[in-house]
């Protein structure tokens, strides 16, 4: 490499860290702003109930050393309140069965709607996404007359099937985005070697959709995990049905005179939604950004 070549090279170099240094800058001010909310509810969390109602979170960082401005009273009151073990398990008997079930119909939903035909296939597309725009606050009194009449509310199995049907036409649309956009030639092979549809499904486009269903797995378990609405309106507030966002709504006080113990409560039930985003992150923006520009 001549000397001209090296100093055009290094010259095009700079030239392309200058175009991106706007970009870093403008990235970098959104976490900060995105992470400065959490960052003064963490600190808070640690703080006394008198200090919260008379001084700003950030005065904390004056003097940051000062051991008296912290206290771990917060989290005592919330995990050694009444109920909370019971709650705190029955959020789980919620959350986990309201992931697994929309994501088992919206697999087989999508493969056929991606790879099988049939009359109306198009029609029942269009009416799957046309749901995505209904309001969820639409349906909340037909469907409690309908589980009053089946006997429904108050159940664990009123509250899955509530969230299944909230959740399976997003489930169905990210899956069907992914599933379509899968190699036809891999689909004809299975075909030709005589493989059925459901065989082609399970041991062919289930396995290679792992990283669509794990994306929609993190948006269903925080939607449901915190979720406060539909659990308190398909399955009330009594003490062995209770779930942990409705148990710190009761914990803040009738007129949210201890919001205090509400910044603990926050990263207490961070933790859980934090694991299974961590563990599932690196199919995220994979299983989002796959088949998203197929025509």
């Amino acid at each position: 490499m001549t000397a001209q070549t090296r100093k055009s090279s290094n010259f095009k170099q700079f030239g392309q860290v200058l175009t991106g240094l706007p970009m870093r800058i403008v990235i970098l001010a959104i976490c900060f702003l995105w992470t400065l909310p959490t960052a003064g509810l963490l600190i808070s969390s640690f703080r006394p109930a008198a200090d919260l109602q008379t001084t700003g979170w950030w005065t904390t960082l004056l003097h940051p050393f000062e051991m008296s401005q912290w206290t771990v009273e917060n989290y005592v009151d919330v995990l050694t309140s009444a109920n909370m073990e019971t709650a705190f398990l029955n959020s789980f008997l919620v959350t986990l069965p309201s992931v697994v079930i929309p994501i088992t119909i919206a697999a087989f939903a999508a493969y056929a709607f991606a790879w099988l035909q049939f009359p109306g296939r198009n029609f029942l597309f269009a009416l799957v996404i046309g749901l995505m725009v209904v309001p969820l606050h639409m349906s909340l009194i037909p469907m409690l007359r309908v589980y009053t009449s089946l006997n429904l509310n108050g159940t664990f199995l009123g509250v899955w099937l509530a969230h299944t049907g909230f959740g399976l036409p997003l489930a169905i649309y990210l899956l069907y985005g992914y599933i379509s956009s899968l190699p036809k030639e891999i689909i004809e092979s299975a075909q030709i070697d005589g493989a059925s549809p459901m065989a082609t499904f399970i041991r062919l486009v289930l396995p290679l959709s792992v990283p669509a269903i794990a994306s929609f797995a993190i948006f269903q378990f925080l939607w449901v995990w915190n979720d406060l609405l539909v659990a308190l309106v398909f399955l009330g507030t009594s003490r062995n049905s209770v779930v942990m966002t409705a148990q710190l709504a009761s914990l803040i006080g009738d007129r949210g005179q201890d919001w205090h113990i509400l910044t603990a409560g926050a990263f207490i039930t961070m933790i859980v939604p934090l694991i299974i985003f961590f563990s599932l992150q690196r199919y995220f923006v994979r299983g989002l950004t796959a088949g998203s520009v197929k025509g």
